[in-house]
C-alpha cells in the first residue's frame, strides 16, 4: 500500500476498546477500507492484557474482563462473533453455574447460581421470612429484563411500552433501593440483590432497577470467561479487520478529528500532525473528551456540549494485581467471583466514597484468572495463582494527591504522596481479601497496583472510570448520545453510548455506529445468523497463535 493511500480510508475509528474493534470489523466486512487507531501500544481498550517478567517467571493480567454472560449459542456477543466468521475461533469456560459469583456479608455468604428459577428459590431458601416480596421482587426482574433484551434487539419499540409493558416504567427507571422497599424487602436482603455492584459501581439509591434486572439476566445463561483472556476478544477482531482490507495502528494517539463545514473530513494524528482523511470517522473514545477536546465544542450545539459537561462518571475501581506461589485449584477453590462487603448498607458505603473516602466497610472484589483460564500458559508459573482483588474507590485528583490529569501531561508515578495514597489502599484490600482467602498475605509473589489515575492514563477515560457514564436514574439511555450526532460523518460507539457499559453492550455498540454509518440494519442481520465478508480470508488458526502479540503491532512506517 503505498504512502498516498495510507491516508485515505472509507473510514477511521478513533479508539480500540472492543466496541471500536467491532465496528471496524463489520465496516470492513461491508467493503469499508477501515483503519483503527490505538493511542496505547496494545488494541484492545479495557480488554487487554499486560504482562510482568521477574526473576525467570512470566506474568500475564487482564485489566477489565472478568466474567461475561451472552457467550452460549444464541448470546450477543456469540452472534456478534459469528456474524464476522469468528464464532469458533474464541472458546468461552463456564464458571461454576452453582456460584458464578459468592456475595459476602456479615454473618452470610450467598452462592449465585445460573438459572432464574435456581435463583428465586435459593433467594427465598436464604430468607424463608421474606419469601412472598422476594418472589415478587425477582419475578418483575425477570420480567423487566426480558422486555429490556426485547427492546435491545429491535422486537419492541420504545413507543409500545405504553401498552405492551406498562411495567417496565412503572418499576423499570425506578431507584432499585426504593422498589425494594416499596416491595417489602429488608436491608439484608437488597443488599444480596445487588451484591455485584463492581459491575457497574453506581448507589442503589441511584441505580435503575432495570439496570440490576439486566445484570442479573445477563448471567442467568451462565457467566464465562474466554479462553487467553480478553485479549483474545480483541485479536480476533483485529484479525477479522486486517483480513477483510482494515488496518489497526497502535501508538497512534488522535489529536484531533477535523470537521469541514458540517462534517468530518478526518483526524489528526497527536505526534505527527500528519492528517489522515475519511467521510466517516467513528469515535469508541471517551465520551467527554470526544465532544470537548477531539472534536471541539464549537461544532456541537449548545444543549449537546451542556449535555456532555453535565454527565456524571461512574465511580473508579482500583485493582491489585497478585501472583500467589499457591494452587487455589488444587486447594479446591471454587470458581466463582467472590465479592465481600463489611455491611448491608451499601448506599452509605457510597456516600463516603463519594465524600472522599475508603470505607473499613467497603468492597472486596476478586476475581481468580488461573481459576477461569487454567490453560493460559502467560498467567503464571505452574503451581502459581493468578488473581486480581478491587474496590470502589473516589474519583477526585486530590484523594490520590495529583494536580494534573495525567492525559494533559501530569507526572503523577514517582511522586511519594501519590505512592504512599496507593499503597495505604493496595494494604487494605491485601487485609480485607484474607478474609475469603486466609493466608494471602504470605504466599504473595508478585504485587502491583492501578489506581483510577492509571487507569486515565492508559485508556483516556474520565475520572478513571471503567464503565463510561454513571448509568443512573437520572442519565437513562435515552438522555445519550449516538450512534448517530449532528455531525454528519460522525459516530459514537463505547460504554457511554445508550447500549450502555458492559463487554456484550459495548461490542453491540460497535456493531450500532457501523450500522448508522452503512445505513442499514446491520443488528437484524447479525441476530438473523448473516455473516458478512468472507470467513475464507481469515488466517489460519496457529496452536502458537498470541493474542497479545497479535495487539501490539506497530502502523507501518510512512515516508
Amino acid at each position: 500500500m503505498s504512502d498516498q493511500l495510507q491516508r485515505q480510508w472509507d473510514a477511521i475509528v478513533v479508539g480500540s476498546g472492543l466496541g471500536g474493534l467491532a465496528c471496524a470489523a463489520y465496516l470492513c466486512a461491508a467493503g469499508k477500507r477501515t483503519l483503527v487507531l490505538e493511542s496505547h501500544y496494545v488494541a484492545g481498550g479495557n480488554s487487554q492484557a499486560f504482562r510482568r517478567h521477574h526473576q525467570g517467571r512470566d506474568y500475564e493480567f487482564d485489566v477489565g474482563v472478568h466474567y461475561i454472560g451472552e457467550c452460549g449459542p444464541e448470546g450477543m456477543i456469540t452472534r456478534a462473533l459469528r456474524g464476522l466468521g469468528l464464532a469458533d475461533r474464541v472458546r468461552f469456560r463456564q464458571l461454576d453455574p452453582d456460584g458464578y459469583s459468592t456475595l459476602v456479608f456479615p454473618g452470610l455468604t450467598f452462592r449465585v447460581p445460573a438459572g432464574w428459577d435456581r435463583y428465586r428459590a435459593r433467594l427465598i431458601e436464604t430468607f424463608p421470612e421474606e419469601a412472598e416480596p422476594l418472589g415478587t421482587v425477582v419475578d418483575k426482574m425477570r420480567e423487566i429484563a426480558d422486555t429490556g433484551r426485547r427492546l435491545h434487539n429491535g422486537q419492541l419499540s420504545p413507543e409500545s411500552l405504553f401498552t405492551e409493558a406498562p411495567d417496565f416504567l412503572r418499576w423499570g427507571i425506578r431507584p432499585v433501593s426504593e422498589v425494594c422497599a416499596e416491595l417489602g424487602l429488608s436491608m439484608k436482603s437488597s443488599a444480596v440483590l445487588v451484591g455485584e455492584q463492581a459491575d457497574y459501581c453506581v448507589p442503589p439509591s441511584r441505580t435503575p432497577f432495570v439496570l440490576q434486572a439486566g445484570l442479573t439476566d445477563h448471567y442467568m445463561r451462565g457467566a464465562f470467561y474466554p479462553e487467553g483472556g480478553g485479549q483474545a476478544l480483541a485479536a480476533r477482531f483485529v484479525e477479522a479487520i486486517r483480513a477483510y482490507g482494515g488496518a489497526v495502528w497502535t501508538n497512534s494517539p488522535v489529536g484531533r478529528v477535523r470537521v469541514d463545514g458540517d462534517r468530518v473530513a478526518g483526524v489528526t494524528l497527536a505526534q505527527t500532525g500528519e492528517e489522515i482523511d475519511a467521510p466517516v470517522v467513528v469515535s469508541n473514545a471517551d465520551l467527554k473528551r470526544t465532544v470537548l477536546d477531539l472534536v471541539g465544542s464549537k461544532h456541537f450545539s449548545k444543549e449537546t456540549v451542556g449535555r456532555v459537561e453535565a454527565f456524571r462518571m461512574s465511580l473508579p475501581l482500583f485493582v491489585v494485581y497478585l501472583v500467589l506461589d499457591r494452587d487455589l485449584a488444587a486447594e479446591g477453590v471454587p470458581n466463582t467471583n467472590y465479592f465481600a462487603w463489611g455491611s448491608y448498607d451499601i448506599d452509605a458505603i457510597y456516600r463516603k466514597i463519594e465524600a472522599g473516602e475508603v470505607p473499613e466497610e467497603g468492597l472486596v472484589y476478586i476475581a481468580i484468572g488461573s481459576l477461569r483460564d487454567p490453560d493460559n500458559p502467560h498467567l503464571a508459573p505452574r503451581g502459581c495463582t493468578n488473581l486480581q482483588l478491587m474496590t470502589v474507590v473516589p474519583r477526585e485528583y486530590s484523594f490520590w494527591n495529583v494536580d494534573k490529569e495525567p492525559t494533559a501531561g501530569g507526572q503523577y508515578h514517582r511522586d511519594p504522596s501519590y505512592r504512599h495514597r496507593k499503597d495505604e489502599v493496595a494494604e487494605w484490600l491485601v487485609d480485607s481479601a484474607e478474609r475469603i482467602l486466609p493466608g494471602l498475605r504470605d504466599h504473595i509473589d508478585w504485587k502491583e497496583a492501578a489506581s483510577p489515575v492509571t487507569q486515565e492514563r492508559f485508556t483516556r477515560s474520565t475520572g478513571g472510570t471503567s464503565y463510561g457514564i454513571e448509568y443512573a436514574c437520572d442519565q437513562l439511555p435515552p438522555m445519550r448520545i449516538g450512534p448517530t450526532t449532528e455531525i454528519q460523518g460522525l459516530y459514537l460507539c463505547g460504554a457511554s453510548t445508550p447500549s450502555g457499559h458492559g463487554i456484550s453492550n459495548v461490542i453491540r455498540s460497535g456493531v450500532a455506529a457501523a450500522a448508522a454509518a452503512l445505513e442499514r440494519d446491520l443488528m437484524r442481520e447479525v441476530l438473523a445468523g448473516r455473516v458478512l465478508g468472507d470467513p475464507g480470508a481469515l488466517p489460519e488458526q496457529r496452536d502458537d497463535w498470541d493474542p497479545w502479540l497479535e495487539c501490539k503491532k506497530p502502523p507501518p512506517k510512512r515516508r
